[in-house]
């Protein structure tokens, strides 16, 4: 079964696929076509019209079987609220969605950060790619209830007057992605794995940051930013012009589809915006957002909420960029700003030096012996983490066909026994082993007694960041 992070996706087998809420929720659906809008009041599945041509809800669990949903219908966007209407998700037990294949059989579970006073959370959205089905994790909170959400989907809503809605942020309306910025403390996407090796040779791509590009900054996004990371204790960050072009694209890809995503309509993230500029990172962040009109109003929306202040003050973070664009549709504004900090030469050593240390810290702790660096397996970790940024997959399964034990021979190694844990999104080298430790399977291969040597490899400018491998043998 896989764990997902927020942005992370996969694909679905073919027939119906069930997805499972439980708790005191109110599970609800929207059918939309690409551009984000539904064709009519019946593509609103909830408890009082609970199913429409594809998508059935019964109690908790809202199955869907794509084939058969309505002409044109690309998206389901699963919706979760409180049973209680007007209840803070926060006051609620955190909810998680349960995927499940035809028959049952388990496929991922998504448990996105614990919501504070949001009212309504867009779970997951299961979407057609090209003629494939598949599932993206979403965990965007939402404060004007259900009905604001349906309203902003394009369905027609009377408001009960009985039922008090939740308040309304001060400007408007606003959705906003800010655990999408990799600084999430959730569980990561990852798999532990091992088995026996077999024979071969493969090269470490090299990284190189290149020179800052100062970008003008007619919107006086650093006079408002810096103050506000001095008084966290941060040091300024600078205007960069590769990045500032990414948040441009993005920003326009968001307005043209009429919807925040950490993707584009055209398949396109974020983070491969930013790379496709020239600027390797080895960190970075960002916040999606729409309804702002300002640039101020705009900050100031970022330094209200905590994940979206911590972005902002982070003090990793030596660049920025600030793009804008309106939808002409809707007048809805689209923000995409840019935190990063530049892959300098040194940094893969450091960084991989960094999860050494914290996985021995982690074995001293079990009673066990550390982990010593091999220079091929690191070899073998560090190519299989660009290959996933470069080629966009995510699995120790190539898509050759190689497996880590492969990987590990073609490098050179003749170890007998080879591990290997994945993870993408995080931003650093201790969120990843957080993540993996809190992980049973990936905390197995970290403290396996038998497990001698470690490598490591990470390369950021994939569909979710940052792609981390950590591969071991004995």
């Amino acid at each position: 079964m896989t764990e997902l992070v927020p942005g992370g996706n996969m694909p679905l087998p073919a027939g119906a696929v069930t997805v499972r809420v439980p708790g005191p929720f109110d599970v609800s659906a929207l059918i939309t076509d690409d551009g984000g809008k539904v064709r009519g009041d019946g593509d609103f599945v909830f408890y009082n019209q609970p199913s429409a041509p594809g998508a059935r809800l019964d109690g908790d669990t809202l199955t869907v079987d794509p084939p058969r949903l309505r002409p044109g219908a690309t998206r389901i966007t699963v919706v979760v609220s409180p049973a209680d209407p007007g209840t803070p998700l926060g006051r609620l037990p955190a909810p998680a969605l349960h995927l499940s294949a035809p028959g049952g059989r388990q496929l991922a579970r998504f448990a996105p950060p614990r919501p504070q006073q949001e009212t309504v959370l867009l779970l997951a959205e299961i979407y057609r790619r090209g003629g494939t089905w598949k599932l993206r994790a979403l965990g965007q909170g939402y404060a004007d209830g259900l009905a604001g959400i349906a309203r902003d989907f394009g369905v027609d809503v009377t408001d009960d007057p009985a039922q008090p809605a939740a308040p309304a942020p001060p400007t408007g309306r606003r959705w906003s992605l800010p655990n999408l910025s990799r600084g999430r403390s959730n569980a990561p996407v990852s798999h532990g794995h091992s088995a026996p090796p077999a024979p071969s040779s493969r090269s470490t791509p090299s990284a190189s940051s290149g020179h800052p590009s100062p970008a003008a900054d007619p919107d006086g996004f650093l006079r408002l930013i810096n103050p506000a990371r001095a008084r966290a204790g941060s040091p300024p960050v600078a205007l960069d012009s590769r990045l500032t072009s990414a948040a441009r694209a993005h920003a326009s890809a968001m307005a043209a589809a009429g919807q925040l995503g950490v993707e584009g309509r055209d398949g396109v993230s974020v983070y491969q915006r930013v790379t496709a500029t020239g600027y390797t990172y080895l960190t970075i962040g960002e916040h999606l957002v729409s309804g702002p009109r300002t640039t101020a109003e705009f900050v100031d929306y970022c330094l209200r909420g905590e994940q979206t202040r911590r972005t902002l003050s982070d003090p990793a973070f030596t660049h920025a960029g600030l793009a804008y664009v309106a939808d002409g549709r809707s007048g809805d504004t689209f923000w995409t700003a840019l935190w990063a900090r530049p892959l300098t030469p040194g940094d893969l050593d450091r960084t991989a030096a960094e999860v050494v240390d914290l996985t021995n810290r982690e074995r001293a702790g079990a009673g066990l012996p550390p982990l010593a660096t091999d220079p091929l397996l690191t070899r073998a970790a560090q190519a299989h983490s660009a290959d996933m940024v470069a080629r966009a997959f995510y699995s120790h399964t190539d898509p050759e066909g190689g497996q880590p034990w492969d990987r590990a021979a073609r490098a050179g190694s003749r170890r007998r026994t080879i591990g290997e844990n994945i993870a993408c999104g995080q931003r650093s080298a201790a969120e990843v082993v957080e993540g993996w430790m809190n992980s049973p399977g990936h905390r197995a291969n970290i403290l396996k007694p038998d497990f001698t040597h470690i490598g490591i490899g990470f390369a950021g400018g994939g569909p979710s960041g940052t792609y981390w491998t950590q591969l071991f043998g004995a």
